[in-house]
């Protein structure tokens, strides 16, 4: 049975079609969040101000976004097939990635210095260094999906395959390593380096949560409501907890290293959570597709 969790914040982004959809804390303190249906990044301080930067192109599809180890904000741009960067003061700039049509989706900051993302078309992870210098890694598997990806403690890259139901791994000279998913039709998502040392993720075909230690030793947990559709998923390493979205319920959930689920009532119905973060204040943090970002007290 779901439950509620406290509302301590609510802010509109004006326009339901902008599309809130990622969302990380920035090395400035305030929220950095895609709005993939207008082609903007905003910017949520802490004292509530919003702000807009509007990108080249309305239709370029700013997916994911993660912190960069040069102080910016670096994302993915899935339909023009860019990787943009934008400045915590608001400057933006963007590199072709050299593949055509590739669909850059999930980015983070690498143990090398540089950024890496998945290539959903065309079966490749991708490496750009902060100038803007980009590597390419073909996976050996055809017609994968690689979706999200984050830095493991391991100092490799791992990465949800989300059509080859599989995870992926790549270590920073570029060797990959494939582990299957034991569940049929699981299509991962979301992944996060969990607070365990293993890493956690979302199987939104499947209705589970899913782990995989650093030897590719996979564990999965059902959720009560198989029809959920959990889709990103983060690490909270205060708590210990990795807490989720549930895009097709209107749920947010938690979960511990042993596998014990709670999951919360959204106070918006039908409000299509998609990424969350634990913010510097503590809080989680969800951006809802509707319109809005909310902030909640976990208990």
């Amino acid at each position: 049975m779901s439950r509620h969790i406290p509302l301590i914040g609510r802010t509109s982004v004006s326009d339901a079609e902008a599309g809130p959809y990622a969302i990380t804390t920035g090395p400035d303190g305030a929220l950095w969040f895609t709005l993939v249906h207008a082609g903007e990044i905003a910017r949520l301080a802490p004292d509530g101000r919003l702000d807009r930067h509007r990108l080249d192109s309305a239709s370029c599809g700013p997916s994911i976004i993660t912190p960069g180890p040069d102080g910016a904000l670096w994302f993915t741009r899935s339909q023009d097939h860019r990787i943009g960067r934008v400045t915590v003061a608001g400057e933006v700039s963007s590199f072709p990635v050299p593949t055509p049509g590739c669909g850059p989706f999930g980015i983070t900051a690498g143990p090398d210095g540089a950024l890496w993302f998945t290539q959903m078309h065309t079966d490749r992870i991708g490496r750009v260094d902060t100038d803007g210098r980009m590597t390419e890694f073909p996976l050996p598997v055809s017609g994968s999906f690689p979706s999200a990806i984050t830095t493991g403690p391991d100092g490799a890259l791992w990465f949800t395959l989300n059509r080859a139901n599989a995870i992926g791994r790549i270590d920073t000279d570029g060797e990959v390593t494939i582990h299957p998913l034991p569940t049929e039709r699981a299509a991962p998502v979301g992944i996060t380096h969990g607070p365990d040392g293993a890493l956690w993720f979302v199987e939104i075909g499947a209705g589970r949560i899913g782990r995989v230690d650093t030897d590719g030793r996979v564990t999965e947990f059902p959720l009560p409501d198989p029809s959920c559709r959990p889709h990103a998923i983060t690490a909270d390493p205060t708590t210990g907890l990795c807490w989720f979205t549930e895009w097709g319920a209107g749920r947010v959930g938690s979960i511990t290293s042993d596998g014990h689920v709670e999951e919360y009532d959204l106070p918006v119905p039908s409000s299509e959570p998609h990424g969350l973060t634990v913010g510097p204040d503590g809080a989680l943090h969800i951006a809802l597709e509707i319109g809005e970002i909310i902030r909640l007290e976990p208990r």
